[in-house]
C-alpha cells in the first residue's frame, strides 16, 4: 500500500468506523486523556486502512454492539477493535508487520533457507504472535515431509528434466509460497 492508498484508507476508517461510533454517542473512556484517545484513534486509522468499506461497516456495527464502560457508553478499547477487525477481514501478509519481522529475523531466514517457511507462515496467520523456540521446532518437524518432498522433486527434475503434472503443480505452489515468505523478509529488511 503506497502513501496515497494509506491516506485514503485512514480517511475511510474515520468516516466508516470512528465517526459513526461517535454519532452513536460513544465517548472516550474515562481513563484516557483526550490526547491519548486521539492517539488511539489515529493508530486504529493507520492499522485498519487496509480494510474494505463493507468490512469497516461490519466492524462499526460489531463495535457499536460492544461498548465499554460502566454505563456501556464508551468507545471500545482499541486492541479489541483490532482483534475484531482481524476476524472480519484479516490483514494481508504484506500488511502484517509481525509476519514481515519474523521472516526478516534469523528464525524466519532459517525457515526460508531450510524450506519450512510456508508452514511458519501458516502458523503466523493463525496465531499472530512471535513464535517461541519450541513452536519453531514443532513447525520445522511438522514440515519435514514436505521439505523432503520438494528436495526429492528437485533431484528428480534435475535428473529426468520433467515431472508429472501433479508433482510439477505441487512443486510450483511450494516454490511460490517460499518466494512470498522470502519477499516478506526482504520487505522488512529494506522497508
Amino acid at each position: 500500500m503506497n502513501s496515497e492508498e494509506q491516506a485514503q484508507g485512514e480517511k475511510r476508517v474515520m468516516q466508516l468506523l470512528v465517526d459513526p461510533l461517535r454519532r452513536r454517542g460513544l465517548a472516550k473512556r474515562a481513563v484516557l486523556t483526550v490526547a491519548a484517545f486521539e492517539a488511539e484513534v489515529d493508530n486504529l486509522c493507520q492499522r485498519l486502512a487496509y480494510m474494505s468499506d463493507a468490512s469497516l461497516m461490519a466492524l462499526e456495527e460489531h463495535a457499536a454492539a460492544r461498548p465499554s464502560g460502566k454505563e456501556r457508553d464508551r468507545f471500545p478499547v482499541g486492541n479489541e477493535i483490532l482483534n475484531w477487525a482481524a476476524d472480519i477481514q484479516p490483514p494481508s501478509d504484506s500488511a502484517s508487520p509481525l509476519i514481515c519481522a519474523v521472516f526478516a529475523h534469523a528464525c524466519g531466514q532459517s525457515a526460508i533457507s531450510e524450506g519450512w517457511a510456508p508452514e511458519l507462515l501458516q502458523h503466523l496467520r493463525k496465531n499472530r504472535s512471535w513464535p517461541s523456540n519450541w513452536t519453531l521446532s514443532t513447525i520445522r518437524d511438522g514440515a519435514a515431509r514436505d521439505v523432503r518432498r520438494l528436495q526429492d522433486l528437485e533431484g528428480r527434475l534435475a535428473r529426468e528434466g520433467e515431472l508429472a503434472p501433479p508433482e510439477r503443480d505441487w512443486r510450483e505452489r511450494r516454490i511460490a509460497a517460499l518466494d512470498r515468505c522470502r519477499a516478506m523478509g526482504k520487505g522488512q529488511q529494506h522497508g
